[in-house]
């Protein structure tokens, strides 16, 4: 699905406000799970939250290219597909601060493992004064991070 399938503007203004109010619970849940410091369980949004923001950012894009898509909706539905619209920029907003502190302590644990690694790798061989040092400086190695959070 990637329009909003109505008869007319007020129809497609309602289903673009559901749409908009779906999507601001989702963002608003996933938040919620991010600074409960359980990202794992906001795996089960993803694709809804997926197919959701693709239809909203088509149905964006045809309104902007054809204005009129609203014209002769009520005024009313108007004003509440707007306050929506803010809520949910609102929530987008949260939830990209949360993300990027998620990815800010994330790359922060792997520079900790990566740096005690190489630690590990260049300390001596044996204990005590006559402990040998490699002979040849520790060579780098690979460390892969999925980053789909």
């Amino acid at each position: 699905m990637s329009e909003l399938h109505a008869a007319n503007p007020t129809e497609r203004l309602q289903a673009l406000l559901r749409l908009t109010q779906r999507l601001t619970e989702l963002l608003e849940e996933e938040t919620r799970l991010f600074k409960a410091k359980r990202p794992q369980d906001a795996l089960g949004l993803q694709d809804e939250k997926t197919q959701l923001a693709n239809v909203y950012r088509a149905e964006v894009a045809r309104t902007k290219q054809d204005p009129t898509r609203f014209a002769t909706a009520p005024a009313q539905l108007k004003t509440l597909l707007r306050e929506a619209t803010q809520a949910f920029h609102a929530a987008l907003s949260e939830n990209g601060h949360v993300v990027n502190a998620l990815k800010t302590v994330t790359e922060g644990v792997v520079k900790a493992i990566a740096d005690e690694a190489a630690r590990q790798r260049s300390a001596p061989a044996g204990y005590g004064p006559g402990a040998a040092h490699p002979s040849t400086p520790p060579k780098g190695f690979a460390l892969a991070v999925n980053r789909t959070a």
